[in-house]
């Protein structure tokens, strides 16, 4: 048994209105920390309404059933925020895949924080969601994230020129991909 006080949940249909103030303040937190990998974003995504419509795409403080194609996790120290994990652009059928994406709060960095995250998800993505495959992308020089990637058997696959704008600018990025298994799509 670990430890370590910090705890990763998956978020229910409820949480969006719980956790809408405490990621806020993570993200004004770690702000300048997560600058360099991160689109540009408005004042309004720092405040706990613009969270709670992040957390809700209806923009509903909670939503009466989640979204098929996102899932979360928030990994959390007590009542405090520490990081993310997120499936985006879930697709079932004869693709079963999602892409990831993930942040660990600046303080809580080089803990194995971010790998167990990671793991975590492609066991729900396996498991709970039938997913063949999950895909990320880093820029770069992001020499940590790679790593982290490496350690949870994601294979690089490509790079892709001028694929987000980052930080002010068309960034390229470094494609990986972790096939989960290969037994034929669950109905």
């Amino acid at each position: 048994m670990s430890a370590d006080p910090v705890r990763l949940s998956p978020d229910g249909p409820a949480d969006a209105a719980r956790l809408a103030g405490a990621v806020a303040r993570a993200l004004v937190r770690n702000r300048d920390h997560m600058r360099p990998w991160e689109p540009h974003r408005s004042a309004a995504f720092f405040t706990p309404e613009g969270q709670a419509v992040r957390l809700t795409p209806e923009g509903q403080a909670v939503r009466l059933a989640p979204d098929p194609a996102v899932r979360r996790w928030h990994l959390t120290d007590g009542r405090r925020v520490v990081g993310e994990a997120t499936l985006t652009g879930i697709e079932l059928g004869p693709f079963r895949s999602a892409s990831l994406g993930y942040w660990i709060d600046a303080e809580y960095t080089g803990r194995g924080l971010a790998t167990r995250a990671v793991e975590e998800v492609c066991r729900a993505a396996r498991e709970e969601l039938g997913l063949h495959r999950i895909q990320a992308g880093t820029l770069l020089d992001n020499a940590a994230s790679q790593r982290v990637l490496a350690k949870c058997s994601f294979e690089v696959i490509g790079t892709a020129p001028r694929y987000l704008h980052i930080n002010g600018e068309w960034r390229d990025h470094r494609l990986f991909q972790r096939v989960l298994h290969n037994d034929p799509p669950t109905p």
